[in-house]
C-alpha cells in the first residue's frame, strides 16, 4: 500500500492506493503554507487516517523539481519553496518518497487510467487560469527526475497576427519572464486579454463563452482568434512528441464545443493525419493529482521488484 498526496496552495488531499483500480481518496486538510513543521504533521495526520503503515509515499505538487538538485520551486507554499523535499520528507518518514509535478501527474493519470488509455505517447494539456502540461510515454513519465517536459504554455511563440480576417495581436507579458507565451492567450486570462484587446470590452472568460455559443459577434471573432492562436503552438507540441491524444483538463476543458473548434483546427495542422478527434476532454475529473501521484509511486514500487 502507498500513501498519495495532492499538495495545493490551499489543501492537501491523500489518498490510499493499493492497484491502479484500487486508489481510495482520503480526507482534506488546509495547508500550512509558512510553517514546515505544521506541513509534517498534517501529512502525519493523513498517513494516520488510514491504520496503516505504507510502503511509499508519492506527492503531486504545484511546482518543478530541478533535475539536478532536485530542490523545490513551489512559490505558493514557501515552507517546501527551495527545499530537496524528496530528502527531507525521507529522513521525517523513514519511507521513499516521490515526488511529481501537477501537470505530469494529470498527465499519468489520463494515460493510465482516462482518455490516453492504449496510447502509446499522450500530452496532457491544461487549460485553466492558464496553459500547461506533462507527457507520458510508454506507460512512463517522460521527466520522472523533475523538470519542465511538457510545459507547451512557455516560449515566445504565439503568432503576431490571427484570425479570419488576420489581425495583429501584441507579445503579452507573461509571468515566467518572457513575452508571447501561450500562457498569455490560452487560459481563462487569455480569453479575457484577448477579448479586451480586440474590442475593448472587460468580460469574463465564461461571459464570453456564453456569448460565443450564442452567436454574438464580438465573441465569435475573439474565440476565432484564440483557436487559431492556440492550435498552432499545440500542433507543434504534438509534432515533436509524437502524441496520439491530447487529453484536456482544466476550466476551459468544460466547453466541449471550443474543444472541438481546438481539435479540428490542430488536426488541420499536424504532419500526421486522424480520422477521430485527438482533443479530446478529459476522463479523470475527480482527483487527478492523486490518481496520476498513486501511479507514479505503483509504478516505482513495481520496478523495485522487476
Amino acid at each position: 500500500m502507498i500513501i498519495s498526496f495532492d499538495i495545493g496552495g490551499s489543501a492537501i488531499k491523500g489518498g490510499i492506493a493499493r492497484s491502479e483500480t484500487d486508489i481510495t481518496p482520503l480526507g482534506r486538510h488546509p495547508t500550512p503554507v509558512d510553517d514546515f513543521a505544521a506541513f509534517i504533521a498534517t501529512l502525519r495526520a493523513i498517513i494516520a487516517e488510514t491504520g496503516e503503515q505504507p510502503t511509499r509515499l508519492s506527492f503531486s505538487i504545484a511546482g518543478v523539481v530541478d533535475p539536478d538538485t532536485q530542490r523545490l520551486t513551489c512559490a505558493n507554499i514557501p515552507c517546501i519553496h527551495g527545499r530537496n523535499l524528496a530528502a527531507d520528507l525521507e529522513a521525517e518518514f523513514g519511507l521513499p518518497v516521490l515526488i511529481a509535478n501537477d501537470a505530469d501527474c494529470f498527465a499519468m493519470a489520463e494515460a493510465g487510467l482516462g482518455a490516453g488509455r492504449g496510447h502509446r505517447i499522450v500530452l496532457g494539456a491544461i487549460l485553466g487560469t492558464g496553459v500547461g502540461g506533462g507527457v507520458v510515454a510508454n506507460g512512463r513519465l517522460i521527466n520522472e527526475a523533475g523538470g519542465f517536459a511538457g510545459e507547451w504554455g512557455h516560449g515566445s511563440i504565439v503568432a503576431l497576427r490571427a484570425g479570419n480576417p488576420p489581425v495583429e495581436i501584441p507579445h503579452f507579458q507573461c509571468g515566467c519572464g518572457q513575452k508571447g507565451c501561450v500562457d498569455t492567450i490560452g487560459g481563462a486570462r487569455g480569453v479575457e486579454r484577448l477579448h479586451k484587446t480586440l474590442h475593448d470590452l472587460d468580460f469574463s472568460s465564461q461571459e464570453i463563452i456564453e456569448q460565443w455559443l450564442k452567436g454574438e459577434e464580438k465573441a465569435t471573432r475573439t474565440m476565432d482568434v484564440y483557436v487559431d492562436l492556440v492550435a498552432s503552438p499545440l500542433a507543434l507540441t504534438i509534432n515533436i512528441t509524437g502524441a496520439t491524444i491530447v487529453p484536456v483538463a482544466g476550466g476551459l476543458s468544460n466547453v466541449e464545443p471550443l474543444l472541438a473548434e481546438l481539435d479540428k483546427a490542430v488536426r488541420q495542422r499536424i504532419l500526421r493525419k486522424f480520422d477521430r478527434p485527438i482533443v479530446v476532454r478529459s476522463e479523470c475529473r475527480v482527483e487527478p493529482g492523486l490518481i496520476g501521484a498513486a501511479l507514479l509511486g505503483l509504478r516505482a514500487e513495481a520496478d523495485l521488484t522487476a
